[in-house]
């Protein structure tokens, strides 16, 4: 009789106890419902719409660390974590080449898929200026693989990721009109900063011995026509658009004659070619942050968009002037 009371209560017990995680689950999802849910590509998309919503949105990227922005495919899971959102935050521009397809997938489902990228205020001499700034190189560096392409690589502009954020800042205030105050002034506080940081590149840039930096692809070409620096990219806007023997033989003979000492790879794309460049030239070997994806380590370092961009203000400082 002792033993059935025991199990009994023990069963009641145990019930009891499932039913208040089951609560606490449902009490979880409820307050989850409450957010607005936001997948991006890039980071700085997930770093400009995370400080702007603040506690009224959830927002995760589609790319896992260490992802390139020009080759990822979304899975199955990542497509259906995409039709579960409200807002799909992307560049455009050409960058993200899966989200054609990925459009036709989610065409049915509720959520809205936004090119901010696509709302910047470029015209057709800043989307041109790569053509110009090829005419200004040497030939090392040929139409062909580094400035055939518009280069999608916006968000590295602090002027053009001021705009970025605006665009971001009226979709959310779209998305959820009773915050929009909120959204207004944490925009407000985002923008001073960006501002602040064009202004330490500016500084940084303008003092600099050299004007010319190698990079391992070409996706800085905002911050030649910003402020006044040369990329010679080894690859093309893309990662996987590489050079011919012509134009790497060219690119080795002008950084030997220019006496440059460091070769400029990324944190997502370990170029191979970049290193026998670098060992080509006795060069050493620095990291610039291009900012579309963090990488484990970033994370464990709570890196953030502005202590990225100030630690590529560092790099390009000991770049130009050593």
């Amino acid at each position: 009789m002792k033993k059935t009371a025991f199990i009994l209560s023990l069963f009641i017990i145990t019930s009891i106890f499932i039913s208040g995680c089951g609560k606490e689950a449902a009490d979880q999802k409820k307050n989850d419902d409450n957010l607005l849910q936001v997948y991006t590509t890039v980071y700085p998309l997930q770093f400009f719409a995370e400080q702007i919503g603040g506690e009224y949105v959830n927002v995760e990227s589609i790319y896992p660390p260490g992802a390139d922005e020009h080759t990822f495919e979304p899975s199955q899971k990542d497509m259906m974590a995409l039709a579960d959102a409200d807002l799909f935050l992307y560049v455009g521009l050409g960058l993200e080449g899966f989200v054609d397809k990925a459009s036709k997938t989610l065409e049915n489902e509720d959520v809205k898929m936004v090119p901010v990228g696509e709302e910047l205020h470029l015209d057709e001499a800043e989307a041109g200026h790569e053509d110009e700034a090829a005419d200004e190189h040497d030939s090392h560096q040929e139409d062909e693989h580094g400035h055939g392409d518009f280069d999608p690589h916006v968000w590295l502009d602090p002027i053009y990721a001021n705009e970025l954020a605006l665009a971001i800042k009226e979709q959310l205030s779209e998305q959820m009109p009773e915050h929009k105050d909120t959204f207004e002034k944490n925009y407000a506080e985002l923008s001073d900063q960006l501002k602040e940081l064009d202004q330490n590149f500016s500084e940084v840039i303008g003092s600099a011995k050299r004007k010319e930096i190698i990079v391992s692809h070409s996706a800085y070409s905002y911050w030649e026509k910003r402020y006044g620096i040369k990329q010679i990219s080894i690859s093309g806007q893309s990662t996987t658009n590489e050079p011919s023997q012509k134009e790497l033989k060219n690119l080795i003979s002008h950084a030997k004659e220019e006496n440059i000492k460091y070769v400029l790879n990324e944190q997502n794309f370990d170029s191979k070619l970049a290193k026998m460049v670098q060992a080509e030239i006795g060069a050493n070997l620095l990291t610039l942050h291009n900012l579309s994806v963090l990488t484990d380590e970033n994370l464990k370092k709570n890196e953030t968009y502005f202590t990225l961009m100030e630690e590529n203000i560092d790099v390009l400082e000991k770049a130009l002037n050593e």
